[in-house]
């Protein structure tokens, strides 16, 4: 991959999660963190709702099946990783229904929110 692509890679990561984020705050969400950096994982998004706190995914890619299909496993174990980390340093949020949530970017299309895509077993 070559640097211009890697930007154009990067910029195109970067819409879509803001994209994500308001779709996320209309649908009546608070993002708690984005691009939250773990030594062991990074999340796109972190949001609460209620005393739900979802950890979100944000893919993008041309079809919104080629986005689901793109969270592999070894993505969903970087994020309960970054998700433990976020609940060690923020122990308030313990006691709040966790989930791991995806948002599918496509071209010409509405995000899809996938509600508990995945568990952390």
């Amino acid at each position: 991959m070559t640097a211009l692509s890697r930007r154009a890679a990067y910029g195109l990561g970067h819409r879509a999660e803001t994209f994500a984020a308001l779709w996320l705050r209309c649908k009546g969400y608070k993002i708690l963190a984005r691009r939250y950096k773990t030594p062991v994982g990074e999340i796109d998004l972190v949001a609460r709702r209620g005393k739900f706190i979802a950890f979100v995914e944000v893919k993008a890619r041309p079809t919104l099946d080629a986005a689901a299909e793109s969270i592999r496993h070894t993505q969903r174990a970087r994020i309960i990783r970054g998700a433990e980390a976020f609940l060690s340093r923020h122990p308030h949020y313990v006691n709040h229904f966790l989930r791991f949530d995806a948002i599918l970017i496509a071209p010409g299309r509405l995000p899809r929110h996938l509600i508990a895509a995945f568990d952390a077993s």
